[in-house]
């Protein structure tokens, strides 16, 4: 087995901020999903999705589990797209 060593690693550099709606639109598109296939598995509007990928509707708690259960990511990852962990070496 390969002992992998984090040393070897060079750092990422975030190239883009994402919005929420961003995040839920760029993975839903990467999913191959329709905003009318999005609405049909989440029973979300297709007017509420495309208020919330335009970010012209906030999106909220219980939502973003919704749509996170249905896209197969964390929550965390369409509340939250731009945020950063500084990790100590």
């Amino acid at each position: 087995m390969v002992r992998i060593n984090k040393n070897d690693f060079v750092k990422s550099k975030s190239h883009a901020k994402l919005t929420p709606g961003e995040a839920i639109k760029m993975i839903r598109e990467l999913q191959g999903l329709s905003q009318n296939d999005l609405s049909e598995l989440t029973d979300i509007s297709q007017s509420n999705l495309s208020a919330l990928e335009n970010d012209a509707r906030q999106l909220g708690r219980n939502t973003a589990i919704v749509l996170a259960k249905a896209l197969h990511v964390h929550p965390a990852v369409l509340l939250f797209p731009g945020y950063q962990v500084d990790i100590a070496a």
